[in-house]
């Protein structure tokens, strides 16, 4: 039982919120749900491929190439090999953190997964080409 609330404790509480808010306020009640709804399938569509291109990944790539790229002993030429594969990638942030699990359980260092999570939030290539236009 501990284990399903602390999985799906925010799920609960937020269930409960909506469902206290709803007799007083069902307008807003009814609008956070269903953008709690679009928010959650669109979670679901992207994340399922993700997933399995990193399982794919964890396969392909042997842990001695991202030990040596992005590893303790990587200095500065890791950080711009994080640099440049967190500005070059698109998409949500929350796809940057299974990438960097996988990256850390491959032997990369946690300074340049850490790097690699704030250039993918803060730098995007494709993003600013886009919004640039």
């Amino acid at each position: 039982m501990k284990k399903i609330l602390r999985q799906y404790g925010l799920l609960i509480i937020l269930i409960v919120l909506i469902m206290v808010l709803y007799p007083f306020m069902p307008d807003r009640a009814s609008n956070i749900s269903r953008i709690s709804a679009q928010y959650l399938i669109e979670v679901l569509s992207i994340l399922p491929p993700i997933l399995i291109l990193l399982g794919l990944l964890d396969t392909w790539v042997p842990r001695k190439i991202v030990e040596k790229t992005l590893g303790e002993r990587s200095g500065v030429k890791g950080a711009g090999i994080a640099i440049l594969t967190g500005t070059a990638a698109a998409g949500p942030l929350y796809v940057a953190f299974p990438i960097a699990v996988f990256l850390l359980n491959k032997g990369a260092s946690v300074f340049n997964a850490v790097i690699f999570l704030c250039s993918w939030s803060a730098i995007k290539i494709p993003m600013i080409m886009f919004e640039s236009k």
